[in-house]
Order: structure tokens, then sequence, then C-alpha cells
């Protein structure tokens, strides 16, 4: 079976706002990211996922948008978007962008105009009530904010904000706001952007049905039918934390989103490797409904959001919780973790190379967050989810090679103390490192993007007496790869018998040097080996 090119890409997110400063403003802006894109290469990403860069009040990582069609001028200029496209395009990779229109920033014009008068063209932009429903859904950030409505004088009635109060639902029922989503659509897209990740797409769907599902989902049939004739190929990423039996209504029959951000998986990833028992994992993946052919899911390990764990049962949600956030302030919105990979693995590089391993033996297309592939730590002093959102260390001089303005200025403060610290976590002593984390995880991406038959429809689990062991099978008409992971500190052994024959197999990646498989196979801890028969 054909793939599609978002079917096995490997997508490297980047804050441009934190990855690297060319201006010395303190602020990482676009050009940075196209300084960079070699060193993004060589890690053998093909996409690039940037997280806002629009007309901003910064309130919210830039997901406060006050103009769609505009480059925040911290960020850089609309040229450099241009620069940054089409320097992608000579190294064969491709750039997706947000669609943030479940809200606007309260500094936006449409609400600014909205406010003034119930006469106001623009007041059917958002969702406004005398009485709000006391019924109504709950606020996203219940710690923070303890209503989704929020009164406001100058209009004399109350808007819905799902989100922050500075964040203004859009009426994605009005056909005009969604009109101008469609305008901003195919601005990008017409720059030359290879898709969009869709913010808060199952919340659109609510908005866009005006609380009824069924109806809203025609808000992305329209978004594909708007996109796919100028580009068949176009990437429609939805952010869908939704219940598995719902995801198969996000793609319908291949024609809505394209690929969607599984946050089923990612719960349950942590949940099988704080148990150390592969069988929630494998569970969880078996309940899937399977995606249309050019369609698939999407899976990670950290976002720039918080670690959802909502859904588990609550003895996991608890074992998971005690085991990866012990204390009061790694934990927000009393649902999830605000901590990065690394510190919740200790630091320790077999682990974190583990989790790597594990996360590109999943049938999907693997995110890989700026920074995870060194092992950046996070800042807990920071306030809620800016704790993982740090500028990107690059070396141990002042300003962690991010910028060379005074620190201060930064848009948020580096690392710059303790076992995360830019001194001891930065690219630069990596690269230079034998077997670096950042090494590690290089020759993992090298070795997947070879690998074709690592496909949603091509997937089988292998059971394996050691539950510690995440066992899957890849086959097509070309060839099999077997894939090892070891969630256990302690190293197994099994008899090949049980792996299902693997005489004659090649192993093409693997934590050390094992003798080749003969009667028995074995793993270190946190050990993966990778075999291939042909």
């Amino acid at each position: 079976m054909g793939q599609v090119w978002h079917q096995n890409a490997v997508i490297y997110q980047v804050d441009p706002g934190r990855f690297f400063d060319t201006n010395a403003d303190g602020n990482g802006d676009l050009r940075g990211v196209v300084e960079k894109l070699d060193y993004i290469a060589s890690l053998g990403a093909t996409t690039l996922w940037l997280n806002p860069f629009y007309v901003s009040p910064g309130r919210d990582n830039g997901y406060d948008v006050v103009d769609h069609l505009a480059v925040d001028p911290r960020s850089g200029s609309e040229d450099d978007i241009r620069w940054l496209l089409e320097e992608t395009r000579k190294r064969g990779m491709r750039v997706i962008v947000e669609l943030v229109a479940q809200h606007t920033s309260d500094q936006a014009y449409w609400f600014q105009e909205a406010r003034k008068t119930p006469q106001s063209p623009f007041r059917d932009f958002y969702i406004w009530s005398d009485t709000p429903e006391p019924n109504e859904p709950a606020p996203m950030f219940p710690t923070v904010e303890p209503s989704i409505w929020r009164w406001d004088e100058e209009a004399g009635q109350y808007y819905r904000h799902l989100f922050y109060h500075h964040e203004p639902d859009l009426n994605l029922s009005n056909p005009l706001v969604v009109a101008e989503v469609d305008r901003i659509l195919l601005y990008w897209a017409d720059m030359g952007v290879a898709g969009f990740r869709i913010d808060a797409a199952s919340h659109m769907v609510e908005q866009a049905g005006a609380g009824q599902k069924e109806t809203g989902y025609a808000l992305f049939d329209r978004f594909h039918d708007l996109l796919m004739p100028r580009n068949p190929d176009t990437i429609l990423l939805g952010e869908v934390d939704v219940s598995v039996e719902e995801m198969k209504h996000y793609f319908d029959e291949g024609e809505r989103l394209t690929t969607l951000l599984n946050f089923w998986i990612n719960k349950n990833i942590f949940l099988a490797m704080a148990r150390e028992d592969a069988s929630p994992l494998c569970k969880a993946l078996e309940e899937l409904p399977v995606p249309p052919e050019r369609c698939g899911y999407c899976f990670w390990l950290r976002n720039h959001d918080e670690l959802d764990m909502e859904d588990l049962d609550p003895e996991d949600y608890a074992f998971v919780m005690d085991k990866y956030a012990p204390d009061e302030e790694m934990r927000i919105y009393g649902r999830g973790i605000r901590r990065r990979l690394a510190p919740m693995l200790d630091g320790d590089e077999r682990h974190l190379a583990m989790a790597h391993a594990l996360l590109f033996s999943l049938p999907g297309t693997p995110v890989i967050r700026y920074g995870d592939e060194i092992g950046m730590g996070d800042d807990l002093r920071q306030p809620e989810r800016e704790s993982v959102r740090t500028p990107m260390q690059w070396d141990d001089t002042p300003g962690a090679g991010f910028s060379s303005a005074d620190p201060q200025q930064f848009i948020s403060p580096i690392i710059d103390s303790g076992k995360y610290g830019y001194q001891h976590i930065n690219v630069a002593e990596q690269q230079a490192r034998s077997g670096s984390l950042l090494q590690r995880i290089r020759e993992l991406v090298h070795v997947w993007r070879e690998l074709p038959e690592i496909h949603y429809h091509c997937f089988t689990h292998v059971t394996l007496s050691h539950k510690s062991v995440y066992a899957v099978r890849y086959r097509d008409e070309n060839a099999a790869t077997l894939m090892f992971i070891n969630l256990s500190s302690q190293p197994v052994e099994f008899g090949c018998e049980e792996a299902e024959g693997l005489a004659g197999a090649q192993e093409v990646l693997a934590d050390d040097n094992y003798d080749a498989p003969g009667t028995h196979l074995r793993l270190n801890g946190y050990g993966y080996r990778w075999l291939r028969l042909r």
C-alpha cells in the first residue's frame, strides 16, 4: 500500500520565540529557525510544526491571536516566513502552521468592534449571553478561570471563553466567521505551507454545531473540500482529545481531518512506562478505529502543554501522578503534569532513549518537541505551562547560545542552574559526545525513515511472557520488522520462538552491542532492539 507523505513524516515541533534569536532582542525569531534548519535536518526530521508566530499580546504563548494573517514583529516579517518555506523546500522538508480559530485574543479587531454595540457586524462573531447557563462546559483551566463566562462592561453582556478570559470564543456557527477562517487557510496554503495543526479541534466542532457535534463535523468537511483541490497532500492535523469511539467521526471516510493527535495513546504510553507493563499501551492501540487509507494518527511524548492524564482509571491516574509528579507544584489544572520528559525520567539518558524508541515503534507519525532530543529540563518556578517553554539550550556560553541579549530581556528565563542547566545540557556537548541522547535519537530517526513498512495498516502486537517488553511486528509485501522495547530497568531474556521466528533477522537498531539472535533474545534494562526480515 502506498503512503502519503505525512504517514511517514518525522515532525519537529518548534516554538520560534524560544528557539534561536538572531537580532539580540531576547526573542527567538523565524530567521533563527532558518539558521538552525541544518541542525533540524540532521536529526532526520522531515517536517516543522511551528507554534504560533502571528501578531499577539503573547499572554498564551501566541495562541491569543490578534491577526491571523500577519507575522508578529518579534518573530520577524512575512519575508522571513517566505524565506523559511523556501529553505525547507531546498532541504526536502515541509512546514505546518497553527490554525487557531476556536478563539481570538480580546485585543483582536473583531472583538474590539463586537463590544461597541449590539448592532456591530462583528457582534455575532462571538458567543454572548445575558444570563449564562450554569450547566455550560467546565472551564479548560479550572484552577485559573472559575467560569467560561466573563462580563464585559462595554458590551453589557457576558461573552464565552472556554480557555482564558482574554481569549473569547468564536461563533463558528456563523457563516461569516467560517468565511474568515477559509480566508486564513487559503492565505497560508497559497504561501506554501504543507498543512495546519488545528488547535482545539474538538471544541471547534461543538461551536460550529452550536452544541450539536453531528452538525459541527461539517466544518472539517468544508476545510477538506477547500484545501484538497489545491493540494491533495495537505495535512489537517487535529488536536482532538476525545473518546476512542468519537475519533472515527473526525476522519469520516477520509474526507475530514487527515491526522489526529492521539491523546489516548499519549496517556497510555506513560501508564505503560510507569507500570513497566506494555499491556495498557497494547490494549489502547488495539481499541483505536482503523484510520482511512490516506489518514493516520500522530504520537508524541511531550508537547508545549500539560501532560493530560484525565480519563485514565482512578487507580492508574493516581499511580502515574505519584510516579511522575509526586509534588503538588509538578501538577496542573487538576488533571495533568507540567514537567518536561527528562525530569520525569530522572535525566537518565538510557531511559529517555528507550522512551523515544517506544514512540518510534508506534503505528503513526512521531513528533519530537524541540529540546527533548537533548533531555532539556523544566522550570517549575514559571507559571502554569510556561514551565515547559524555556529557551533552547545550544551551548554552554552565557545565554545558552539562544540569544546574545541580556538574559533579563529573554522571552522567558533560561534554565541556568542545577542538573538541567544549560552548562550541562546543551546541543554542542551532545554533538561531541559519542552515545549521547542526541546521537541515539538521531540514529533512531534515521533508521526509522528507512523502514517503509511501519504503518498503521501493517502492525500486529507480539505477545511475550515478559510483560515489560513492548513487542510489535510490521509487515508489508517486501519486509517485516520486529521491534522490542524493554520498559523496565531490569534486563530480560526470552526465547526467540516467542518472537515468532527471528532466524536470519538483521539487527537494524539497538541500544547496545548484542549477540546475534539465536535461541534467545536479550535486552538490557531500558534496552531496545529492532530486527528486520526481508
